[in-house]
């Protein structure tokens, strides 16, 4: 028997060798992609300059969950029929034991889903009864049953998943709530809010989280879903969050041999490996070059004694820093999940978020003239739909045919579905 899953920094069974090169090959060509590297999307931090953003397009707001991201991979095997992978930052894919998941299609409980991939992140809800409950948060889909969902605006990419996907899956738990406690993780759609619910993700959402929050995300509602850093994703964090991930590089100070060392043969200067070193911080650069050097991350004794103290390997390692009150990096944690820096990019733009920060008070000052034009457009584009509508009458003599002519509404583009945000119960 299956059960939840006990870690979610290793969520499964890891892959490697040729069945990891495959399954990446396999998930690119998914995708329409000729490059095999991870194919998620990735926000930007929140500058001064994205508050006048969130008034000129309609964004959803949801927490930033202290958690894990992955995509879902749903696919097969000729011999084991439904499979599941997780595929984490650092394109590693992840195997679920069989029969740790199961999303039935919509009137088949026994029919799966294949050829799909949905973006969330993993996390560990706190339960009333001191328990924990390991849960998959949904916040995107990529491609539902094959077909590719990428060029589609964001609350249609999660209508076709709440409608395909969750709700089936939602009654299939209704029906057998007793095989919840087989299921690798629970599934749940995130919340999402309209962007000017800032007061309320504050003061009610965040407060009551089940698991650990560190700022929010919003993302356009009308845009595609891009591969790689997406400008029209803005997170935020509060400044104590405000953080890069450089690669650590260690510098020693060398200690001349004394005449003890001489008479014991050492002759040559040594590295003296307990004194607190140089910590070089070096950022990515891009285009298969080195990492290069950026600033250094200065370290209080008592905090280079408790590194030490973990008895684990600290140089070239990922670590995450933020800047303190006098402008220094100082450590925050290891980032074990990825091997890669901050791109100089990103970096750049975490500096302006954290030089010219926008606070929790400052977006909720801006909620009222983010409501003010979201409510605006959506006028206009009822005035706009009105007049369609009256012209079509008035070129069918009001039959509410032209020609026989029959559009679906999913052949109508990109125009604005709308009615709440995705999630809402």
């Amino acid at each position: 028997m299956t059960g939840p899953v006990a870690s979610i920094e290793a969520p499964g069974i890891k892959i490697d060798g040729e069945l990891l090169q495959n399954m990446r090959k396999e998930v690119a060509h998914l995708l329409g992609r000729n490059n095999t590297t991870f194919p998620g999307a990735q926000p930007v931090s929140f500058a001064r300059r994205h508050l006048e953003e969130l008034t000129k397009q309609d964004f959803y707001v949801c927490e930033k969950s202290d958690g894990f991201r992955y995509l879902l991979y749903l696919t097969q095997d000729d011999q084991r029929g439904e499979i599941h992978y997780l595929i984490d930052r650092k394109n590693d894919y992840w195997f679920i034991p069989q029969g740790g998941l199961h999303f039935p299609i919509p009137r088949d409980v026994a029919g799966f889903h294949i050829n799909t991939l949905i973006d969330g992140e993993l996390v560990l809800d706190k339960l009333a009864d001191g328990t924990t409950q390991p849960k998959y948060l949904v916040f995107d889909c990529m491609v539902l049953d094959g077909n590719s969902l990428m060029n589609r605006t964001l609350d249609k990419r999660l209508a076709y998943f709440k409608e395909r996907i969750f709700d089936p899956y939602k009654q299939l738990l209704n029906a057998y709530p007793e095989e919840k406690q087989y299921m690798h993780f629970i599934v749940e759609l995130k919340s999402m809010q309209f962007s000017y619910a800032i007061e309320m993700m504050f003061r009610q959402i965040l407060p009551s989280l089940p698991h650990g929050n560190d700022g929010l995300i919003f993302t356009c509602r009308m845009t595609d879903y891009k591969a790689g850093t997406d400008p029209n994703i803005l997170k935020w964090k509060p400044e104590s969050e405000n953080s890069v991930d450089f690669r650590l590089c260690l510098d020693f100070p060398q200690i001349q041999p004394d005449e003890q060392d001489r008479a014991e043969g050492i002759t040559e200067p040594y590295y003296d490996y307990d004194a607190l070193p140089i910590c070089n911080l070096h950022v990515n650069v891009g285009k298969g070059e080195e990492d290069s050097w950026y600033s250094t991350m200065f370290l209080e004794p008592s905090e280079w004694e408790s590194l030490k103290s973990l008895n684990q390997p600290l140089n070239d390692r990922i670590v995450e820093c933020y800047m303190d009150s006098r402008k220094r990096w100082r450590y925050m944690r290891f980032r074990d999940d990825k091997t890669v820096a901050n791109h100089s990019s990103t970096v750049e733009s975490v500096i302006e978020s954290i030089m010219d920060r926008v606070t929790e008070k400052d977006l909720i000052a801006a909620a009222k003239g983010i409501r003010d034009e979201w409510k605006r457009r959506a006028a206009e584009d009822v005035a706009r739909e009105k007049k369609e509508a009256e012209r079509k009458r008035v070129a069918t003599g009001g039959n509410g045919t032209i020609q026989g002519a029959k559009r679906k509404a999913d052949e109508q583009g990109g125009g604005r579905p709308s009615p709440g945000p995705p999630g809402k119960p």
